[in-house]
Formats: structure tokens, C-alpha cells, sequence
């Protein structure tokens, strides 16, 4: 068995919230301190992604599937938003 769910759900917190510092260093008004390493936003969206895959395996969901139903659901009721 894997980690437990409450677990990767707070470490999903964890790496949003350091994409969302990096973000906010990067194109917001808050200053990354000296002491502090620069962060990648592709390096943060990976590790989100990845912790995402965590959670979908531990719930024994299919990523593929409800890709494709959220990409269908884009297109075809909502098809002129994203463009």
C-alpha cells in the first residue's frame, strides 16, 4: 500500500504552494529572499504532476480517462473558450 491519502494531499499543498511563491517571485510584487534558491516553474509543475499521478494511483483512477472526458467537456459544450 502507498502513503496514505491525507498525506498526499498535503504534500499537493506543499508543491502548489511553492509553485505559487515561484510565480509570485517571478511575475508578482513579493521579492525572493537571498537566502532562498531559485525555482523553476516547469520543475514545480512537475512535481505537482507527479504527486497528482500519486494520488490518482492510490484511488486506483485512470488519469488517460479523465483526461480525455475533461478534454471532450472542454470541446464540444464549452468549445469556443479555449481556443
Amino acid at each position: 500500500m502507498g502513503f496514505p491519502l491525507h498525506e498526499i494531499l498535503a504534500r499537493l499543498m506543499e508543491e502548489v504552494g511553492e509553485l505559487v511563491r515561484a510565480v509570485n517571485h517571478i511575475y508578482g510584487p513579493k521579492q525572493k529572499k537571498s537566502e532562498e534558491e531559485k525555482r523553476e516553474l516547469s520543475d514545480e509543475l512537475g512535481d505537482i504532476i507527479f504527486i497528482v499521478i500519486c494520488l490518482a494511483n492510490s484511488l486506483s483512477i485512470d488519469l488517460n480517462e479523465s483526461f480525455r472526458g475533461v478534454m471532450k467537456k472542454c470541446y464540444s459544450g464549452d468549445g469556443n473558450r479555449y481556443e
